[in-house]
């Protein structure tokens, strides 16, 4: 979105920020060529409605954008989907990660996709570095609450199913 701010990052060491890379884009626009199948989804490709909620999945949440502004920018479906992936900042944090266990299986086909490929980004991000103030315990209870998710996520994409999967596997986790 024009003129619009995105999250701040602070000075210092190695931070968790994952959106603020330019390769989340990369990674959101390889969901856009896969299914659950491994190609193709029986309907054709994901939408450019999925594509773009994918891409802007986090905006409300971490920025001042309003779920308006996504509806006057990127229109009314694009709208639904961000806001069907974006959490209750008014929740405690707590409730709000209860909450996205509790409401995966029931997601729309392009909210799964989202969050799968948003789970997949995260913990690749985490495996490879710490955030600062992060302790081990911390990055595995993630991971731990991750895989929830990704549970009620499961039927949704194969392969990004796939690389969860041996990602969990590392953590000494299944799904």
């Amino acid at each position: 979105l024009p003129g619009l701010p995105g999250r701040q990052s602070s000075a210092g060491p190695v931070r968790w920020a994952p959106r603020r890379r330019g390769c989340w884009r990369l990674q959101t626009s390889r969901l856009a060529s896969t299914d659950g199948s491994g190609g193709r989804t029986p309907k054709g490709p994901p939408t450019s409605t999925t594509l773009s909620a994918a891409l802007l999945h986090d905006t409300v949440e971490d920025t001042d954008t309003t779920l308006d502004e996504v509806e006057l920018h990127f229109g009314a479906q694009v709208r639904r989907l961000v806001e069907e992936v974006t959490d209750d900042k008014t929740l405690p944090k707590l409730e709000r990660k209860r909450l996205q266990v509790e409401q995966a299986p029931h997601s729309s086909p392009g909210a799964k996709l989202v969050k799968l490929a948003d789970k997949l980004y995260n913990l690749r991000d985490l495996n490879r570095c710490t955030p600062e103030g992060w302790s081990e315990q911390r990055v595995q209870e993630y991971f731990e609450w991750a895989a929830q998710v990704v549970k009620g996520l499961q039927g949704t994409n194969r392969q990004l199913e796939e690389a969860l999967k041996q990602l969990l596997k590392e953590r000494g986790l299944t799904l």
